[in-house]
């Protein structure tokens, strides 16, 4: 059965491009109404009043004068009075003080003999070094390097490690410094190290140092700074 509407009649084929048209149309006037603007013509002006403002009272006002002060009155002339001078003044008679050959007396020359009693004398500059006690024998040349070894020996002889520092692994070098006295004896003792129990540990060596025969200055006894490292080391 054969359709009766004419193929060629349908209208609805071209639906959308008629659609798309009309929207087309329908935009494009909405846009020119949203941008339509208007501009309200004013016709006439203001005028603005100038000379109001302008007149403005000034009020007048007088200046007072004021006289200036009078100038003060001249100094009064000093009253100069003369003094008789009436004292007499004696005359200072310097005598000579040259003396005659008579009078001179013979001065004897007096030796002034210098005193060591509070003086410190280095061991690297004294004249007769203190003497280690088993030095005595050993020939004044040779005595400054005898009181060295001894020193040395005594302080291998008496060293002692202390538990604490072992323990915590602390090792260095202590500087001690001490002065042999006028009698032989040691005293003053100083330390300077990495640890408290090290420095505590040379001054106890230090301090069983035997009396010594004390050094000399000009045949007279004086006290002797002297110093020596000593080193903890852990083996």
């Amino acid at each position: 059965m054969q359709p009766k509407k004419n193929p060629n009649a349908d209208h609805s084929k071209n639906s959308s491009l008629y659609f798309v048209i009309g929207l087309t149309v329908i935009l494009f006037f909405t846009w020119r109404a949203i941008e339509w603007k208007t501009y309200a013509t004013v016709y006439g002006y203001e005028a603005l009043n100038v000379d109001d403002d302008d007149d403005e009272d000034v009020p007048i006002t007088e200046q007072i004068k004021v006289p200036p002060p009078p100038p003060p009155p001249p100094p009064a002339p000093e009253i100069i009075e003369v003094v008789e001078d009436e004292e007499e003044v004696e005359e200072t008679v310097i005598e000579s003080t040259e003396t005659d050959q008579e009078e001179i007396v013979e001065i004897e020359e007096v030796e002034i003999e210098e005193e060591y009693d509070d003086v410190d004398v280095p061991f690297a500059v004294i004249e007769d070094v203190p003497i280690y006690p088993g030095c005595e024998g050993v020939k004044k040349s040779e005595r400054r390097n005898c009181f060295q070894q001894q020193i040395n020996k005594h302080i291998r002889k008496n060293f002692r490690y202390p538990d604490i520092a072992q323990e915590m692994g602390i090792q260095g070098r202590v500087y001690v410094s001490f002065i042999i006295n006028k009698d032989g004896t040691i005293g003053n003792v100083r330390m300077r190290g990495p640890d408290k129990n090290l420095e505590k540990e040379a001054a106890r060596i230090i301090n069983k140092l035997p009396r010594m025969t004390p050094g000399r200055q000009r045949g007279r006894p004086v006290r002797v700074p002297f110093s020596i490292p000593i080193t903890f080391k852990l083996n």
